[in-house]
């Protein structure tokens, strides 16, 4: 069949546009990954004195937290082109060295935030990991395990279910639909969380009291975590599932009486017994941001 003079180019512009249309390199987005990071289940941090700005070696923490935070996003990087979005998750949040991060990587950091350790999350966000974190409040054989703030919250559940930070970070990542593939901290945080999640999970020490830990090497765990963020990130795909979007009852204990007193002014809070308070939300988005303020409302 003849073709006219202007027929040709307009084929062979459909043919250029069906050909940059499939290829892979026009297909591809870059990946987004979101990494919260604490520091009390870091690799090389085994005394209290370690997570706090004046203490002892906080300059130690520091850099093995920013050396796991680099062997994660080199591990991310290698499938090609990435968004990688850390926010700082602990103490007063600006504890990681910026300068040393990988350029890749944007950083939040600061606590006066509105979602605290999950501060820039939402459902853009291809995969979510958590590093250095520790287990629950009043937990048998872990390093430093607490819920918040100090010993000023003793329990938090949701929906019946005791949970940790942890947990609480899971939880937001299920309402926007985004699924957790790599978690890491001391053995018991490791037990605790794997409890109710399939994601990779690598253990940065095993506690000797509950604040004193044999740890690992920073350069072992490094190696861990690089080679658990590729397995998550392999099946990140099949693990995504649709935004979990239903009613959270949260309810909170704390350590003494006048703390779920003062709680009791908003609207809807019901207090349960002398230091326990619950309330009711449409979503865990709401639940999450009553927290944060209840947590930091207290001393």
């Amino acid at each position: 069949m003849f073709r006219t003079a202007h027929a040709l180019p307009r084929a062979l512009a459909a043919l250029v546009a069906f050909f940059f249309a499939a290829s892979p390199l026009a297909a591809q987005r870059p990946l987004r990954v979101y990494i919260a990071v604490d520091v009390e289940g870091t690799s090389g941090v085994g005394t209290p004195a370690m997570i706090s700005p004046t203490g002892k070696d906080y300059g130690s923490a520091r850099r093995f937290a920013t050396d796991e935070v680099n062997a994660v996003a080199a591990a991310i990087l290698e499938k090609g082109p990435a968004e990688i979005l850390v926010n700082d998750a602990h103490g007063d949040m600006q504890n990681l060295l910026h300068a040393e991060l990988n350029p890749a990587i944007t950083y939040i950091q600061g606590n006066a935030k509105p979602f605290s350790m999950v501060q820039g999350l939402d459902s853009t966000y291809d995969a979510a990991i958590f590093l250095g974190f520790h287990a629950r409040a009043g937990t048998r054989d872990a390093f430093l395990g607490h819920t918040s703030i100090g010993l000023s919250v003793q329990s938090v559940w949701l929906d019946g279910r005791e949970v940790g930070e942890g947990e609480l970070c899971a939880a937001m990542a299920a309402y926007m639909g985004v699924p957790v593939i790599l978690a890491s901290g001391d053995s018991a945080f490791v037990t605790q969380f794997g409890a109710t999640s399939d994601a990779e999970l690598v253990a940065t020490k095993v506690a000797e009291g509950a604040a004193s830990a044999r740890t690992f090497h920073p350069k072992i765990v490094q190696e861990r975590l690089a080679a658990a963020t590729r397995r998550g990130l392999a099946r990140a795909s099949a693990a995504r599932q649709s935004p979990m979007r239903k009613p959270v009852t949260l309810r909170v204990r704390y350590g003494m009486p006048g703390q779920a007193e003062s709680l009791e002014a908003i609207p809807g809070m019901r207090r349960l017994d002398g230091q326990t308070v619950e309330m009711s939300f449409p979503s865990m988005l709401a639940a999450y941001r009553m927290y944060v303020l209840m947590y930091r409302m207290q001393p």
